[in-house]
């Protein structure tokens, strides 16, 4: 696979260079030989340890270009893909086919602030998006590496000082096809001081056929600039995701992410934090709901670089069947963070004799004044709530059902947009066999 990669690298280049500067390319090429030089992550690998993917190169995938024709949005009507949105929520749409952008599907502006396509943003401010693209990814592992030489296309958001985006950015990556499909797609986020934004963010494949997603974030935050993304990972349990997020922080600033992680044959989620400015806080609220053989892996690293810095992590897992599920998490506090603060939690539930867990909280502390904690949890239902329950007439699947949607409705705290709290809710209650909405 790793020859048909390279090969697609620069079949595309001519069309790249096209679009995007010297040094852009030469990034591009550095992080194919970087690539090349790290092969796909194995399970020697200590950050790939509980998590294997050779799986996922059996496959002859197709390798998509985003200037193919044959993946056009001409193949997928509004019907297809109307249930996967958030229709009720007025909102900014930006929405692929493919890694292709679908201009018919969406609803972008650039009116007062960007919200848009990397591909178009290369276009239209070509040295932005060059003094950012590799930036933060440019030590990341090799599939960080492979999306940067072979990524074209994904959302762009930038937002001036001082500037509130009026409504949600919602951006969906569909996936079609009628053969095995590997697809690299890149965001890049610019909040300037004082800027506030929202994204809901969904990858969906409408096909039965193997897809694997690799997708890069890289998202800039100055001062006292705030954002809220939520990833909602519910997909076909053909479809595989890897995604790596690295968020870079000013001072004061405030980032939320919400990942939602209940269906997919593999997800693996790397997100990285570096908290560069004085005062700058991170929240990280995860779910997992998995099932069969699911395998659902979350890695999150903070990097505390500067003093008075947050950071709160609070991940919780529900597997059943001969699920898998991981959690790596690693807070770093440097020798100048001092006053930090930074609390990492991961509970789990094992319904089954056969479903498992690897969890690993880390904290590496160089600072003398921080107040910080980590822990995790792994068992089983609490029988006592159960019996209680049973005695009040509740019957025992529902009561199991209720005491799980109890335990998983603290990772949507947070989420202010009511019909999005409420799709949400529905979500895991159905998945988790409460045929209701739960309040949170």
């Amino acid at each position: 696979m790793m020859d048909r990669l390279s090969a697609h690298y620069w079949l595309n280049e001519k069309t790249y260079a096209a679009a995007s500067s010297d040094a852009v390319i030469a990034r591009r090429r550095e992080a194919l030989e970087r690539f090349e030089a790290m092969g796909f992550p194995t399970k020697r690998d200590e950050e790939w340890k509980y998590t294997s993917i050779k799986g996922l190169l059996k496959p002859a995938y197709k390798l998509v270009s985003p200037f193919a024709s044959e993946y056009s949005d001409e193949q997928v009507e509004f019907k297809d893909i109307k249930q996967y949105m958030v229709n009720d929520i007025d909102c900014y749409k930006v929405v692929f086919i493919n890694g292709c952008y679908s201009s018919w599907l969406s609803e972008t502006t650039h009116q007062g602030f960007d919200v848009c396509t990397v591909g178009s943003a290369w276009k239209k401010y070509p040295e932005i998006v060059d003094a950012h693209f590799a930036k933060l990814s440019s030590q990341g592992g090799a599939l960080s590496q492979l999306n940067t030489a072979l990524a074209w296309d994904g959302l762009y958001v930038r937002v001036p000082k001082g500037v509130i985006v009026d409504k949600p950015i919602q951006v969906l990556y569909f996936t079609t096809g009628s053969q095995p499909t590997f697809i690299s797609t890149r965001s890049l986020i610019i909040l300037e001081s004082g800027a506030h934004a929202e994204v809901i963010e969904r990858h969906q494949s409408i096909t039965k056929e193997g897809i694997w997603v690799n997708a890069v974030d890289e998202v800039f935050m100055d001062d006292n600039s705030s954002l809220h993304w939520v990833k909602l990972q519910h997909d076909r349990d053909s479809a595989s995701l890897t995604q790596h997020s690295i968020i870079e922080q000013g001072r004061d600033s405030r980032a939320t992410f919400h990942t939602i992680s209940t269906d997919g044959k593999l997800i693996r989620n790397n997100l990285d934090f570096r908290l560069t400015g004085t005062g700058a806080e991170a929240n990280m609220y995860g779910l997992t709901l998995a099932n069969g053989k699911q395998l659902i892996d979350h890695h999150t690293r903070v990097d505390h670089l500067a003093a008075h810095c947050l950071s709160r992590e609070n991940y919780k897992g529900i597997y059943d069947g001969k699920s898998h599920g991981v959690f790596n998490g690693k807070i770093m506090v440097h020798q100048d963070a001092q006053k930090t603060q930074a609390f990492q939690n991961n509970d789990s539930l094992l319904l089954s004799d056969k479903a498992r867990i690897d969890t690993k909280p880390q904290l590496e502390i160089f600072a003398d004044d921080v107040a910080c904690s980590h822990g995790c949890t792994v068992g089983q239902l609490d029988e006592e709530a159960l019996f209680y329950m049973r005695s009040r007439g509740i019957e025992e699947e529902t009561a199991r059902a209720m005491l799980m949607v109890g335990f998983a409705s603290d990772a949507i705290e947070g989420i202010q947009h009511p019909s999005l709290r409420a799709k949400l809710s529905r979500l895991i209650g159905l998945k988790l066999g409460l045929n209701m909405e739960f309040s949170v």
